[in-house]
């Protein structure tokens, strides 16, 4: 089995791993740790204030990496559905990547606080690298005569 399949096939574990482990700490004051941030949390806080950021944020973080995840591995296995679909849901998925990224400069740029990046954003972040690089072999491999 090519090590893009085995990676992909881990990203069916570490991706939902990553969604419930911490991204970042926010507080008040640096040496007092605050409320932990995670995409799960991040969904679950946004519901309470705006249903459709939160369906959307969902979405864009959780269902369509995944999506691509599972689709890669029906690929791999042999399915012959149109690639143009894994590249869009491709597209979608760096969104997550932007979402949290904005969301850590929000909570910075409030002035009253700080927020320290923890170790799940590590894993949220390779997860997505991994996502994409097993695209790329995929995408090569299929293009290969």
């Amino acid at each position: 089995m090519p090590l893009h399949h085995i990676v992909n096939l881990t990203l069916l574990i570490a991706y939902p791993a990553a969604w419930f482990s911490p991204l970042a700490t926010a507080g008040v004051l640096p040496w007092f740790t605050g409320n932990t941030i995670s995409v799960a949390g991040g969904v679950v806080d946004l519901w309470q204030i705006d249903i459709a950021l939160s369906l959307l944020v969902a979405l864009l973080a959780v269902v369509i990496p995944y999506a691509k995840t599972c689709l890669l591995v029906a690929i791999h296995r042999g399915w012959q559905g149109p690639i143009a679909l894994i590249e869009i849901v491709g597209k979608l998925s760096m969104a997550d990547v932007f979402l949290i990224a904005l969301y850590i400069v929000v909570m910075k740029g409030v002035g009253i606080g700080h927020v320290t990046p923890a170790w799940g954003l590590w894993l949220f972040t390779l997860c997505v690298l991994a996502s994409i690089w097993v695209g790329w072999q995929t995408a090569k491999s299929a293009t290969k005569p």
